[in-house]
């Protein structure tokens, strides 16, 4: 494999991120069985200071902490997905303006969730995901709000919510990503030569099919109650009744 070229007095931390975006390196517990296991988190690992190396979207970065590049999750919040034009690519931007490459951050880690990510409330001078709720760009992420300040968090998604901020220019706000994530799920749950498949244009031909034969039904006991009813002749009563 060739490795591609970069200049020697690129910082090491700039460094890992070309390798990470070639697909050269790959970020601890992606592919591999080393680390912690899900759910578990040593003292050590509790606070320490690393290094950004890249930013996915609005709740996922990648960080180098002890010589180690890590994919970080946000905690305690959730960001729109990208997929959600246009507040998805806007939470990404907003997370990208508040943290530069080769910056500093503190990561307050949490857990390591069941895809190898680390989970970390991240710091630079500021709590980022806490900003990231006051902004407008991430919603409180209640189903794992233990670990953190709950009430600074919902506090802060409160005030975003009256400025109508963000997520929060939709009356209510817009679809949770969790709720948008669960419907991508099951919209889309059949696969034909890599093709997504609406469930719904499966279930399509057999409404078509169950709707024609309900009218042929209709149609024929229609046809029956309205059979002209056969004359019958009275004949005249004799004396006898």
């Amino acid at each position: 494999m060739l490795l591609p070229r970069l200049a020697p007095s690129l910082p090491a931390a700039q460094i890992t991120a070309v390798l990470l975006t070639a697909g050269l390196l790959w970020p601890l517990g992606v592919g591999a069985q080393s680390g912690p296991a899900p759910g578990r988190v040593s003292s050590a690992q509790a606070k320490l200071p690393a290094t950004v190396l890249s930013i996915g979207d609005g709740d996922s970065i990648a960080v180098l902490q002890g010589g180690q590049p890590l994919r970080i999750r946000l905690a305690c919040i959730d960001a729109p997905e990208t997929a959600q034009t246009p507040h998805g690519k806007e939470a990404r931007a907003e997370l990208r303006r508040r943290l530069r490459v080769g910056g500093a951050v503190t990561l307050r880690v949490q857990t390591v969730d069941r895809f190898g990510r680390t989970v970390a409330e991240v710091i630079a001078g500021t709590n980022i995901g806490l900003a990231m709720v006051e902004s407008g760009h991430a919603f409180v992420f209640r189903r794992y709000l233990k670990q953190c300040d709950a009430n600074a968090y919902l506090a802060a998604e409160q005030r975003a919510s009256r400025r109508g901020a963000g997520i929060w220019q939709v009356q209510g706000g817009i679809t949770r990503p969790w709720d948008f994530r669960r419907q991508q799920r099951s919209g889309k749950t059949s696969r034909s030569w890599g093709v997504p498949v609406d469930r719904q244009d499966l279930l399509r031909p057999l409404h078509q099919l169950l709707a024609q034969r309900l009218r042929a039904f209709e149609a024929d006991a229609g046809a029956e109650t309205e059979q002209p009813v056969a004359q019958v002749h009275v004949l005249p009563q004799g004396p006898d009744g």
